[in-house]
């Protein structure tokens, strides 16, 4: 389902400005580490619970959700609710899918 991933580095900088001097650099670094890893997670699970979905209406339409995207968007398929549903889980799994890729490469 997922296309080839193509390997680029991009250097961003994220300053950080905490409002107090009492907080150590190794301490906000753990904190934003932590709530990286949780983001990462939810992504995580969000993307396999779409994809799920994605592979029981691949199943039992005998087409990859990729193909199913394409001929919906084409106009090929007709308006059953069933096809809308599988649109939305689709774009779901999209979603979840790019945000999971970002976060998976964020290295503090």
């Amino acid at each position: 389902m997922a296309p080839a991933v193509k390997t680029q580095a991009l250097d961003i900088i994220v300053n950080v400005k905490v409002k107090t001097d009492e907080l150590a650099k190794a301490e906000v670094t753990d904190v934003l580490g932590s709530a990286v890893r949780h983001e990462l997670d939810l992504a995580r699970v969000r993307r396999d619970e779409f994809l799920k979905d994605c592979r029981t209406f691949e199943g039992k339409y005998n087409f990859s959700s990729d193909e199913f995207l394409t001929r919906f968007e084409s106009g090929e398929l007709d308006d059953d609710a069933d096809y809308f549903s599988w649109y939305a889980v689709k774009r779901g799994y999209d979603v979840w899918e790019r945000r999971f890729q970002i976060l998976s490469g964020v290295a503090l």
